[in-house]
Protein backbone atom coordinates (compact mmCIF):
# COMPACT_ATOMS: atom_id res chain seq x y z
CA UNK A 1 0.00 0.00 0.00
CA UNK A 2 1.05 3.54 -0.66
CA UNK A 3 -0.11 6.50 2.29
CA UNK A 4 -2.40 8.91 0.50
CA UNK A 5 -4.63 11.34 1.83
CA UNK A 6 -7.23 8.27 0.37
CA UNK A 7 -5.96 6.29 2.99
CA UNK A 8 -8.19 5.11 5.76
CA UNK A 9 -6.40 5.14 8.86
CA UNK A 10 -7.64 3.24 12.16
CA UNK A 11 -6.01 4.21 15.21
CA UNK A 12 -6.40 1.90 17.96
CA UNK A 13 -5.88 3.51 21.59
CA UNK A 14 -7.09 6.77 21.77
CA UNK A 15 -4.64 7.74 24.71
CA UNK A 16 -2.00 10.45 24.78
CA UNK A 17 0.49 8.95 21.86
CA UNK A 18 -2.81 7.67 19.71
CA UNK A 19 -4.04 10.92 20.24
CA UNK A 20 -1.37 13.08 19.12
CA UNK A 21 -0.79 10.63 16.03
CA UNK A 22 -4.74 11.49 15.64
CA UNK A 23 -4.11 15.00 15.93
CA UNK A 24 -1.09 15.56 13.67
CA UNK A 25 -2.59 13.00 10.96
CA UNK A 26 -5.74 14.80 10.70
CA UNK A 27 -4.03 18.24 10.49
CA UNK A 28 -2.24 17.17 7.36
CA UNK A 29 -5.59 16.01 6.04
CA UNK A 30 -5.80 12.60 6.31
CA UNK A 31 -8.88 10.74 7.16
CA UNK A 32 -8.42 9.10 11.09
CA UNK A 33 -10.97 7.13 13.02
CA UNK A 34 -10.45 5.65 16.42
CA UNK A 35 -11.73 2.56 18.51
CA UNK A 36 -10.35 3.08 22.14
CA UNK A 37 -12.42 1.99 25.19
CA UNK A 38 -13.69 4.79 26.60
CA UNK A 39 -16.76 6.80 25.47
CA UNK A 40 -15.57 10.23 26.39
CA UNK A 41 -12.18 9.82 24.64
CA UNK A 42 -14.33 9.38 21.54
CA UNK A 43 -16.44 12.73 21.92
CA UNK A 44 -13.63 14.40 22.88
CA UNK A 45 -11.85 13.36 19.87
CA UNK A 46 -14.46 14.05 17.75
CA UNK A 47 -15.48 17.24 19.38
CA UNK A 48 -11.53 18.56 19.04
CA UNK A 49 -11.29 17.26 15.20
CA UNK A 50 -8.91 15.07 15.81
CA UNK A 51 -10.44 12.07 14.38
CA UNK A 52 -14.17 11.67 12.31
CA UNK A 53 -15.30 9.15 14.13
CA UNK A 54 -14.99 6.04 16.24
CA UNK A 55 -16.50 3.77 18.55
CA UNK A 56 -15.33 1.49 21.75
CA UNK A 57 -16.08 -1.49 20.70
CA UNK A 58 -14.23 -3.45 17.67
CA UNK A 59 -16.69 -2.98 14.97
CA UNK A 60 -15.60 -6.31 12.24
CA UNK A 61 -16.77 -3.49 9.55
CA UNK A 62 -14.76 -0.83 10.74
CA UNK A 63 -11.33 -2.99 10.88
CA UNK A 64 -11.79 -4.63 7.79
CA UNK A 65 -12.28 -1.48 5.61
CA UNK A 66 -9.18 0.14 6.97
CA UNK A 67 -6.14 0.36 5.16
CA UNK A 68 -3.79 0.89 7.73
CA UNK A 69 -3.85 -0.06 11.33
CA UNK A 70 -1.70 2.08 14.23
CA UNK A 71 -2.00 0.00 17.63
CA UNK A 72 -1.06 2.61 20.53
CA UNK A 73 -1.51 -0.39 23.21
CA UNK A 74 -0.08 -1.80 26.16
CA UNK A 75 2.05 -4.24 24.78
CA UNK A 76 -0.02 -7.47 26.48
CA UNK A 77 -3.56 -5.66 25.04
CA UNK A 78 -1.91 -5.32 21.42
CA UNK A 79 -1.54 -9.35 22.02
CA UNK A 80 -4.67 -9.56 23.19
CA UNK A 81 -6.15 -7.38 20.87
CA UNK A 82 -4.53 -8.89 17.51
CA UNK A 83 -5.92 -12.49 18.96
CA UNK A 84 -9.37 -12.12 19.58
CA UNK A 85 -9.68 -9.60 16.54
CA UNK A 86 -7.02 -10.25 13.85
CA UNK A 87 -8.62 -12.27 12.01
CA UNK A 88 -10.83 -9.52 10.71
CA UNK A 89 -7.89 -7.17 9.54
CA UNK A 90 -8.09 -7.68 5.49
CA UNK A 91 -5.65 -8.51 3.29
CA UNK A 92 -3.08 -6.40 2.20
CA UNK A 93 -3.39 -3.86 5.21
CA UNK A 94 -0.32 -2.57 7.17
CA UNK A 95 -0.32 -2.27 10.60
CA UNK A 96 2.30 -0.37 12.49
CA UNK A 97 2.70 0.42 16.65
CA UNK A 98 4.22 2.41 19.28
CA UNK A 99 5.41 -0.51 21.85
CA UNK A 100 8.15 0.48 23.87
CA UNK A 101 9.55 -2.84 23.65
CA UNK A 102 10.14 -4.54 20.23
CA UNK A 103 11.66 -8.47 20.73
CA UNK A 104 8.85 -9.67 22.97
CA UNK A 105 5.82 -8.41 20.91
CA UNK A 106 6.54 -8.01 17.03
CA UNK A 107 7.49 -11.95 16.38
CA UNK A 108 4.57 -12.67 18.19
CA UNK A 109 2.01 -10.79 16.69
CA UNK A 110 3.44 -11.97 12.76
CA UNK A 111 2.67 -15.33 13.56
CA UNK A 112 -1.14 -13.94 14.59
CA UNK A 113 -1.88 -11.83 12.10
CA UNK A 114 -3.81 -13.15 8.82
CA UNK A 115 -2.00 -13.52 5.20
CA UNK A 116 -1.72 -10.76 3.47
CA UNK A 117 -1.08 -8.74 6.75
CA UNK A 118 2.10 -7.06 6.90
CA UNK A 119 2.83 -5.99 10.83
CA UNK A 120 5.99 -2.87 10.30
CA UNK A 121 6.75 -1.92 13.78
CA UNK A 122 8.01 1.67 15.20
CA UNK A 123 8.71 3.35 18.38
CA UNK A 124 8.06 7.16 18.82
CA UNK A 125 10.57 8.18 21.29
CA UNK A 126 7.55 11.21 22.63
CA UNK A 127 5.87 11.49 25.21
CA UNK A 128 4.58 13.44 28.72
CA UNK A 129 4.09 13.34 32.03
CA UNK A 130 0.43 13.34 31.44
CA UNK A 131 -2.01 10.64 29.89
CA UNK A 132 -5.09 10.29 27.81
CA UNK A 133 -6.78 11.84 24.59
CA UNK A 134 -7.27 15.02 26.44
CA UNK A 135 -3.60 15.69 26.91
CA UNK A 136 -2.77 14.76 23.38
CA UNK A 137 -0.39 17.45 21.40
CA UNK A 138 1.21 16.64 17.85
CA UNK A 139 3.99 19.09 18.92
CA UNK A 140 5.37 16.52 21.88
CA UNK A 141 7.07 14.58 18.20
CA UNK A 142 8.53 18.20 16.34
CA UNK A 143 11.99 17.52 18.27
CA UNK A 144 11.54 14.18 18.68
CA UNK A 145 12.91 10.55 17.34
CA UNK A 146 11.27 8.00 15.86
CA UNK A 147 12.28 4.56 15.31
CA UNK A 148 11.02 2.25 12.65
CA UNK A 149 12.42 -1.99 13.58
CA UNK A 150 11.73 -4.01 10.75
CA UNK A 151 12.01 -7.69 10.48
CA UNK A 152 13.51 -9.81 7.36
CA UNK A 153 9.37 -10.41 6.70
CA UNK A 154 9.09 -6.64 6.39
CA UNK A 155 9.07 -5.21 2.42
CA UNK A 156 10.83 -2.42 1.06
CA UNK A 157 7.44 -0.97 0.28
CA UNK A 158 5.75 -1.36 4.22
CA UNK A 159 9.45 0.15 5.68
CA UNK A 160 9.22 3.25 3.31
CA UNK A 161 5.18 3.74 4.45
CA UNK A 162 6.19 3.30 8.15
CA UNK A 163 9.08 5.65 7.27
CA UNK A 164 6.71 8.20 5.68
CA UNK A 165 4.71 8.28 8.16
CA UNK A 166 7.30 9.63 11.17
CA UNK A 167 7.83 12.34 8.84
CA UNK A 168 4.29 12.99 8.34
CA UNK A 169 3.36 12.91 12.20
CA UNK A 170 6.94 15.71 11.72
CA UNK A 171 9.05 13.54 13.98
CA UNK A 172 13.01 15.47 13.87
CA UNK A 173 14.27 11.92 12.69
CA UNK A 174 13.44 9.05 11.44
CA UNK A 175 15.85 6.07 11.67
CA UNK A 176 15.87 2.13 11.69
CA UNK A 177 16.94 -0.63 14.10
CA UNK A 178 16.90 -3.96 14.08
CA UNK A 179 13.93 -5.15 16.95
CA UNK A 180 17.17 -6.57 18.94
CA UNK A 181 18.75 -3.64 18.49
CA UNK A 182 16.49 -1.20 19.57
CA UNK A 183 15.07 -3.15 22.66
CA UNK A 184 19.26 -2.49 23.54
CA UNK A 185 19.16 0.63 23.02
CA UNK A 186 15.76 1.78 24.63
CA UNK A 187 17.17 -0.24 27.69
CA UNK A 188 19.76 2.12 28.00
CA UNK A 189 18.58 5.14 26.92
CA UNK A 190 14.88 5.37 28.29
CA UNK A 191 14.05 2.56 31.09
CA UNK A 192 17.50 2.86 32.81
CA UNK A 193 16.72 6.92 32.75
CA UNK A 194 13.08 5.95 34.58
CA UNK A 195 14.95 3.64 37.26
CA UNK A 196 17.33 6.63 37.90
CA UNK A 197 14.87 9.28 38.20
CA UNK A 198 12.37 6.74 40.25
CA UNK A 199 15.35 5.84 42.92
CA UNK A 200 16.23 9.70 43.22
CA UNK A 201 12.34 10.54 44.29
CA UNK A 202 12.27 7.37 46.69
CA UNK A 203 15.76 7.46 47.91
CA UNK A 204 15.37 10.41 50.58
CA UNK A 205 12.54 10.29 52.83
CA UNK A 206 13.18 14.34 54.52
CA UNK A 207 9.92 15.74 54.46
CA UNK A 208 9.59 19.37 52.16
CA UNK A 209 12.24 18.73 49.27
CA UNK A 210 10.41 20.65 47.36
CA UNK A 211 10.53 23.68 49.02
CA UNK A 212 14.24 23.73 48.87
CA UNK A 213 15.16 22.01 45.19
CA UNK A 214 16.59 23.90 42.23
CA UNK A 215 16.49 23.24 38.84
CA UNK A 216 18.83 20.34 38.55
CA UNK A 217 17.10 17.99 40.59
CA UNK A 218 13.33 19.03 38.99
CA UNK A 219 15.25 18.22 35.46
CA UNK A 220 16.64 14.70 36.81
CA UNK A 221 13.35 13.58 38.21
CA UNK A 222 10.44 15.19 35.54
CA UNK A 223 10.12 11.54 34.14
CA UNK A 224 10.04 10.20 37.90
CA UNK A 225 6.05 11.12 37.53
CA UNK A 226 5.32 7.53 36.31
CA UNK A 227 2.48 5.14 34.87
CA UNK A 228 3.24 2.40 36.76
CA UNK A 229 0.91 -0.22 35.41
CA UNK A 230 2.72 0.77 31.39
CA UNK A 231 6.66 0.66 32.70
CA UNK A 232 6.73 -2.12 34.80
CA UNK A 233 5.11 -4.18 32.07
CA UNK A 234 8.29 -2.46 29.41
CA UNK A 235 10.64 -3.28 32.51
CA UNK A 236 10.05 -7.11 32.77
CA UNK A 237 9.66 -7.30 28.73
CA UNK A 238 12.97 -6.54 28.15
CA UNK A 239 14.60 -6.62 31.60
CA UNK A 240 17.58 -8.68 30.21
CA UNK A 241 18.85 -5.43 28.78
CA UNK A 242 17.79 -2.88 31.76
CA UNK A 243 19.46 -5.25 34.20
CA UNK A 244 22.68 -5.60 32.35
CA UNK A 245 22.65 -1.34 31.81
CA UNK A 246 21.85 -0.76 35.58
CA UNK A 247 24.78 -3.57 36.19
CA UNK A 248 26.49 -1.38 34.28
CA UNK A 249 25.43 2.45 35.55
CA UNK A 250 26.47 0.66 39.20
CA UNK A 251 29.98 0.29 38.10
CA UNK A 252 30.20 3.77 37.11
CA UNK A 253 28.61 4.82 40.34
CA UNK A 254 31.00 2.94 42.30
CA UNK A 255 33.40 4.62 40.46
CA UNK A 256 32.64 7.84 41.42
CA UNK A 257 32.15 6.79 44.97
CA UNK A 258 35.35 5.75 45.20
CA UNK A 259 37.20 8.28 43.92
CA UNK A 260 35.63 10.63 46.15
CA UNK A 261 36.59 8.04 48.72
CA UNK A 262 40.18 8.54 47.86
CA UNK A 263 40.02 12.09 47.31
CA UNK A 264 41.39 11.32 43.96
CA UNK A 265 40.59 14.57 42.46
CA UNK A 266 42.12 14.25 39.09
CA UNK A 267 39.48 10.72 38.21
CA UNK A 268 36.63 12.97 39.76
CA UNK A 269 37.63 15.73 37.11
CA UNK A 270 38.29 12.75 34.35
CA UNK A 271 35.08 10.98 34.74
CA UNK A 272 32.95 14.79 34.56
CA UNK A 273 35.02 15.68 31.20
CA UNK A 274 34.05 12.74 29.65
CA UNK A 275 30.40 13.54 30.92
CA UNK A 276 31.08 16.86 29.55
CA UNK A 277 32.25 15.90 26.14
CA UNK A 278 29.18 12.92 25.62
CA UNK A 279 26.22 15.19 27.05
CA UNK A 280 27.52 17.77 24.26
CA UNK A 281 26.28 15.11 21.38
CA UNK A 282 22.64 15.73 22.65
CA UNK A 283 22.02 19.18 22.64
CA UNK A 284 19.77 20.13 19.94
CA UNK A 285 21.19 21.97 16.84
CA UNK A 286 18.96 25.13 16.50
Amino acid sequence: MNLTKDTKILIIGLGLIGGSYAMALTKQGYKVRAITTSQKSIDYAIENNFIESGTITPDPQLISDSNLLIFALYPHTFLEWIQQYGHYISKDTLITDVTGVKVSIIYKIESLLPEGVEFIAAHPMAGREVYGVENATDEIFKDANYIVTPTENNSPQAIEVCEQLGHILGFASVSRLSPEEHDNMIGFLSQLTHCIAISLMTCNDLPYLEYYTGDSFRDLTRIAKINDAMWSELFMLNKENLIRHMEKFEAEFAKLKQALQNDDIETVRKIMRKSTERRSKFDKQK
